[in-house]
């Protein structure tokens, strides 16, 4: 198997996979330039996560000697997976989702209601919307949330 948990040397990939999804995703829906292209940084989210080393033991990556893509749990929750949008549709989000539910027992997640991409996604992999939503923090956008 290919994943393996974080160390901190990963902290810049896993960063910048982050900040390119975030961009690719999440800016055509909040069109916030000042957000996506000023306050996403990839150097200041590296280093948010250095000055916060516990993170590091809910983070596990892709890789097969470059880390490809990485998912983020807290308890049985997927806070966070993203492939580096290179490496997309090449099954790395799929072993990575799969490692997380047999190993983590991951169950539930929160998911942009209008990421739908993600939302197939998850749903391909066992995860149904449960009709319950919140409202993404400061915005006007919703989460919808998914369970196994």
């Amino acid at each position: 198997m290919k994943i393996r948990k974080a160390t901190k040397y990963d902290l810049s990939r896993i960063a910048e996979i982050y900040v390119f999804n975030n961009r690719i995703n999440y800016f055509p829906i909040f069109k916030d330039e000042k957000f996506s292209f000023g306050e996403l940084q990839v150097v200041p989210l590296a280093n948010n996560y250095f000055k916060k080393p516990e993170i590091l033991h809910n983070i596990y990556v892709f890789s097969d000697g470059l880390i490809k893509g990485f998912i983020q749990t807290d308890g049985t929750e997927i806070c966070k997976l993203y492939v580096d949008p290179f490496f997309q549709g090449n099954g790395i989000g799929k072993e990575l989702i799969t490692y997380a539910i047999d190993e983590l027992q991951v169950d539930m997640l929160w998911a942009l209601e209008k990421n739908t991409k993600a939302i197939s996604f998850y749903q391909r992999h066992g995860f149904h919307p449960t009709g319950e939503k919140k409202l993404e923090e400061d915005t006007t956008e919703y989460l919808v949330r998914l369970k196994r």
